[in-house]
């Protein structure tokens, strides 16, 4: 299975007064990891909007392993674990630059929705290009 692999540098708004990132900032990167990895395989988030479809988040898990601080420089590993009928699950590992420590890791599941907030299937325009990083089971 392909991962994606991005880098982001902490800045000083993602930290409190001790200079280390405050908890939710994990959950944003997460985001830019899964938004990145679906820009890999030719998934523009906003193009699916266009089509009609949302990947509204239902489920988020993070486990905090060893502070971010400011200026430091994290990797963010993103794959896919499943896709089914309308749901797909992404799980994620932030180390540091050097990748010899994991920071914290976790996953998101997302619920695939129309325009008016109904659960539909997966459309083939997206699952068509995960097939082609992964093999997915349906």
């Amino acid at each position: 299975m392909r991962k994606n692999r991005t880098k982001v540098r902490v800045i000083y708004a993602d930290t409190d007064a001790m200079g280390i990132v405050y908890h939710t900032n994990y959950i944003k990167w997460f985001e830019i990891g899964r938004t990145e990895l679906l820009r890999g395989v030719g998934l523009v988030y906003a193009q699916i909007e266009a089509q009609g479809y949302n990947l509204p988040l239902t489920e988020v898990y993070c486990h905090y392993l060893q502070p971010a601080r400011y200026d430091q420089v994290l990797v963010i590993e993103t794959e896919i674990e499943y896709s089914r009928r309308a749901s797909i699950k992404f799980n994620y590992v932030i180390r540091d630059e050097h990748e010899e420590k994991i920071l914290a890791e976790g996953y998101t599941i997302h619920a695939c929705t129309n325009n008016s907030g109904k659960i539909v299937r997966i459309p083939s325009l997206v699952l068509n290009k995960l097939n082609e990083i992964t093999e997915l089971t349906s």
